[in-house]
């Protein structure tokens, strides 16, 4: 069998690499329009910083080394820019020569990633210093920029995973960063009350963060933007364009194949396109999400390499089981981790669910170990059946380990029930013996039911400017650190001796640092003839990090007399 591939990195490097294994005598050969076939394109931005000091350390595979150990013929600098069907033919430009030559094929995998995104709404959009992040070639022009003395400030457009890996790599190189963000948030994955502590992470680390801001044109030294619907100006000697990506299908289209409703290439179960001997995985395919039942893109590596197996596997009659894509990213924002799987709220309620969530604060591990800190878990439900839908973890701690149980309880299908009893491993340095995971999955439990009742950090707002009555269960010296304003100081130790002092006429909200004294607090006053007790998810210290970052820009006026991270 002769096969051709048309792109490297990992869908296509994948792809060949499996066919190798599996057929010695197999004649491949791989199309790479740029100069490097395979490159760690997740690495890129950390060229930037220094943390990856050589960016020839980026490039993984060259031409030589796949011929040599592959026995693959892996050709750079050279471009498929047609495809013939009918005939079984790929044509080929070679972009240093401008030679135009055909390439035969049994079988051809298309993966030819995504572009990223450069919106022609912005005026100066093509000037010479505005940069993207897409292989190794681009990273090295936008290091050689920034090495310059004289550029002090970048703005990075874009508040995805590029963009925010970008910005904080170009702060610990030492620029003046601003992250530029559409939409009231970065990191789409996450929720909204989430990301609120991300926020505050990249101010803490001092780059000027933009939210609800638009880039409408590039100038000498800075971009204009809109915000409030007011014209702003941020400083700027170099402008990084980390919008997005859009999947590149000109070829597909070209060629005749079936595009599918997200603007990827469609495929079926096996990655075949709507020819039978052309397979196409990656950036640039339209998938299946097992989750909301819709098709989808996923700009991910993992997921491409189990797409590249599995297509080189169907060409020599090797099943696959295609259970979808869920979701499932990390990433480390300076002293945060953060990672999510699945869905959040914003995606459950557009797919139509009937859910509910719970927000956690526990410690990561012990206590008493050293480099403990509190990590903020959050896990959504179905309603009422308790089937996990997603979850988002952040926190200094091992977010990762917590968020791959989650997806891995997601792909079986797991319930509340089952999270509940999953065993895992235990010691003091690694965890608590009651891991999050388990211990959101009984807060959950709680919820859904009807042990008891709670409301969100994002309705604190509201309740403090109706002055509904809070109790704040924490120790006086807690409270006096900083409280919900008009809030009522009864600590869980004086609970039993003052509780005369909580109405029953009216709903009362109760809190603490991180909910669990305040669920003891919500137990006693339900045994003692309390039925409308309501617990505040996220407790305080949830609040602070929902409300800190908008109060500190001056958004709004603050309902806590001062904020407590600890």
């Amino acid at each position: 069998m002769k096969l051709v591939v048309v792109g490297g990195v990992a869908g296509g490097a994948s792809a060949a690499a499996r066919v190798r294994r599996l057929d010695a005598k197999a004649n491949i050969v791989m199309f790479e329009k740029g100069e490097h076939v395979s490159f760690s394109n997740c690495c890129l931005p950390y060229h930037l910083s220094g943390t990856v000091a050589d960016s020839e350390s980026l490039v993984l595979m060259n031409p030589t080394k796949f011929q040599k150990q592959h026995d693959i013929d892996a050709r750079v600098n050279s471009e498929v820019i047609a495809i013939n069907r009918e005939e079984k033919k790929v044509v080929v430009r070679n972009l240093v020569t401008d030679e135009e030559y055909e390439e035969s094929y049994d079988k051809l995998v298309l993966a030819p990633g995504a572009n990223p995104i450069l919106p022609k709404s912005i005026a100066g959009i093509d000037r010479d210093n505005v940069y993207v992040i897409r292989n190794v070639t681009d990273i090295r022009k936008l290091k050689a920029a920034i090495d310059s003395d004289a550029v002090k400030h970048v703005a990075v457009v874009g508040g995805g995973f590029i963009g925010v890996e970008t910005a904080e790599n170009l702060q610990m190189a030492g620029k003046q960063v601003s992250l530029i963000e559409g939409t009231d948030q970065i990191m789409a994955p996450f929720d909204y009350d989430m990301v609120q502590i991300l926020h505050k992470e990249l101010d803490d680390h001092g780059i000027e963060l933009y939210v609800s801001c638009s880039v409408t044109a590039v100038e000498d030294g800075f971009v204009k933007a809109t915000k409030e619907n007011k014209e702003i100006q941020i400083p700027a000697d170099v402008v990084v364009m980390a919008v997005g990506v859009a999947p590149e299908i000109k070829l597909a289209v070209d060629a005749g194949l079936d595009i599918g409703e997200s603007r990827g290439i469609k495929v079926n179960h096996n990655y075949q396109t709507s020819d039978p001997n052309i397979y196409a995985v990656g950036d640039a395919v339209e998938i299946y999400n097992a989750l909301t039942h819709c098709a989808g893109r996923l700009a991910l590596a993992g997921p491409a390499q189990r797409q590249a197996r599995a297509a080189a596997d169907h060409m020599y009659g090797i099943p696959h089981n295609n259970t979808g894509y869920i979701g499932s990213s990390c990433i480390r924002v300076f002293e945060q981790n953060a990672a999510s799987t699945g869905l959040n709220e914003k995606m459950a309620k557009k797919a139509g669910y009937c859910y509910d969530s719970v927000l956690l604060f526990p410690n990561d591990k012990v206590g008493l170990m050293p480099e403990s800190h509190y990590m903020a878990f959050k896990l959504i439900f179905e309603v009422p059946t308790g089937k996990i839908l997603g979850a988002q973890a952040i926190g200094k701690g091992a977010v990762d380990k917590r968020v791959d149980v989650i997806a891995a309880m997601i792909t079986m299908h797991a319930t509340l029930e089952d999270l509940k009893e999953l065993e895992l491993c235990y010691s003091p340095v690694f965890g608590t013996a009651k891991d999050i995971v388990n211990f959101a999955a009984l807060v959950g439990l709680n919820i859904l039911y009807g042990v008891y009742q709670q409301v969100h950090v994002d309705q604190v707002r509201n309740l403090v400017e109706q002055d509904a009555y809070i109790v704040d269960v924490r120790e006086e010296a807690e409270f006096a650190a900083g409280h919900i304003i008009n809030a009522h100081n009864i600590p869980l130790s004086q609970l039993r001796e003052r509780m005369n002092e909580i109405p029953k006429d009216v709903p009362v909200y109760v809190h603490c640092r991180s909910s669990q004294r305040s669920y003891y607090a919500l137990c006693c006053l339900k045994g003692n003839g309390y039925d409308n007790i309501i617990n505040i998810s996220g407790s305080y210290l949830g609040i602070s990090l929902y409300e800190y970052f908008n109060d500190q820009k001056g958004n709004r006026t603050p309902i806590v007399t001062k904020y407590n991270f600890n």
